[in-house]
């Protein structure tokens, strides 16, 4: 009991201050989801076009429990945190031993690397899939193969880019084919449900809207899962929207040929750190690279892997002939996400950090703008506009911004040079039609919010705006 209550006790340390946090970046899309408002959203999410049901279904408890009050959230993000701390310790002491097991959990509960998923309410699926998961593989050490799949069904639902966890199941154990197998055939049928699912929502950010084909995708994360190890190694330099790009073709060759190594490596070892490594590498590569998206990374993706990395080092850690020196390390890991976590607390700490690490992309500017006076705003959007002349999107935010200081003629041109580059955004069409109401020009924004919800049925904010309108 005494070990748990340590781990726990270190993860509220590294975390608990995200009580006090707000939204943050797509937490908003929460708001503009119908069926999480709906009092029969819970039975409604479970259609086919809804990718994970029950991380949404979380989403709408948190609704109707409280509303768009930003602590239940992270009350219970941080509160599955935990669960999974625990299970994850559970999992780990019956297959490793006992110093070892909890320092793996330890490094699990307090990494820097967890903070995007436990501080970011979006983040929230991969903390419950790891849950699952975690049951999932507990169900297995105790020799019951079939609850383990039902428990990895669950973890499916939650987020599918666990997709791969039977992988570690086979290292563990390579008797029991039938269960993995059927696990295999889960991951499938999720990952066909998440490509219909896309292939049915206008500009998701993801598989074919990412804005990336496979091929390059696939050779951007090369040096995106190296970025991850190392970050997994020496925690600084973190941001929640780092400036990568299509690498040339030599150096994601060289990223890729690197991973394969020390996955041979780990392969043909027979040290049982370097099989919980392999471990790791089975749980993040199919997460990190098989379905593109407009993030080339994403520290949560490393939650569930982490859990495997976590395992290699506690081994590894756990031969330190200073004792000291591994209690040490986790606390300085602690410290350092205590830090990250006070950086997730506002808007504007998170985006300052991602626009002075990235200050030639343009995506930081506009998400500061949006948290910052106008005319810093502006300043930012006009940074923005100089990197990238043809973005919609940035003339798009400056139009919101003028539209906020009174300006709906202003406003009106950046909507129109918006909607020049990208004429068929719902959202472009709805933000003009909001500044010729403004101007009054009534008619002419109902046609432009009728052509916004043609375009995508379920824009509310269009449909909200037409029924303000005046009658004709």
């Amino acid at each position: 009991m005494r070990s748990r209550l340590l781990l726990l006790a270190a993860a509220l340390c590294a975390f608990g201050a995200s009580l006090g946090s707000g939204f943050h970046f797509d937490d908003y899309a929460i708001f503009s989801d119908p069926l999480i408002k709906s009092p029969w959203g819970w039975l409604e999410i479970w259609g086919l076009r809804q990718t994970r049901p029950l991380t949404h279904l979380t989403f709408w408890l948190n609704y109707q429990a409280s509303g768009a009050n930003p602590l239940g959230y992270h009350a219970l993000n941080l509160a599955l945190h935990l669960a999974a701390v625990v299970l994850a310790y559970e999992c780990l002491r019956r297959l490793l031993p006992e110093r070892a097991a909890w320092l793996a959990a330890a490094l699990f509960a307090v990494h820097p690397l967890q903070a995007e998923a436990v501080d970011y309410i979006w983040g929230r699926s991969i903390v419950l899939a790891a849950i699952f998961c975690f049951a999932s593989l507990l169900s297995w050490i105790e020799d019951r193969p079939w609850l383990a799949v039902a428990w990895f069904a669950a973890a499916l639902l939650a987020k599918e880019e666990c997709g791969a966890f039977p992988l570690l199941l086979l290292l563990l154990d390579r008797k029991r084919l039938a269960p993995i197998l059927a696990m295999f055939a889960l991951s499938a049928a999720a990952g066909a449900r998440v490509l219909y699912a896309l292939a049915l929502t206008p500009g998701a950010p993801a598989a074919f809207h990412a804005g990336i084909s496979p091929a390059n995708y696939l050779l951007a994360e090369g040096p995106v899962i190296l970025r991850y190890l190392r970050l997994l190694l020496a925690p600084y330099g973190f941001t929640v929207d780092p400036d990568l790009r299509i690498p040339p073709l030599w150096l994601g060759l060289a990223a890729w040929g690197a991973i394969l190594a020390v996955a041979v490596f780990a392969g043909r070892s027979k040290r049982a750190w370097a099989t919980w490594l392999l471990a790791g590498f089975f749980l993040l590569l199919p997460s990190s690279s098989l379905i593109p998206a407009a993030d080339l990374s994403a520290d949560r993706r490393m939650y569930l892997p982490l859990f495997a990395f976590a395992a290699a080092a506690g081994i590894l850690l756990a031969r330190v002939p200073l004792r000291a020196a591994a209690p040490a390390l986790v606390a300085v890991l602690t410290l350092v996400s205590v830090s990250r976590t006070w950086v997730w607390m506002s808007e504007e700490s998170l985006w300052r950090e991602a626009v002075r690490r990235a200050p030639r992309k343009v995506r930081p500017k506009i998400q500061l703008a949006r948290s910052v006076r106008a005319a810093e705003a502006l300043e930012l959007l006009n940074q923005a506009r100089a990197l990238e002349p043809y973005n919609a999107q940035v003339a798009a935010e400056t139009g919101k911004v003028l539209l906020d200081e009174h300006q709906p003629e202003a406003a009106l041109v950046e909507f129109g040079r918006a909607l020049a580059i990208a004429p068929r955004d719902a959202q472009n069409l709805n933000n003009r039609g909001v500044a010729l109401a403004e101007l009054g020009q009534t008619e002419a924004a109902r046609a432009d919010f009728e052509r916004a919800l043609a375009i995508d049925p379920g824009l509310t904010e269009s449909r909200e705006n037409l029924r303000k309108l005046p009658a004709r």
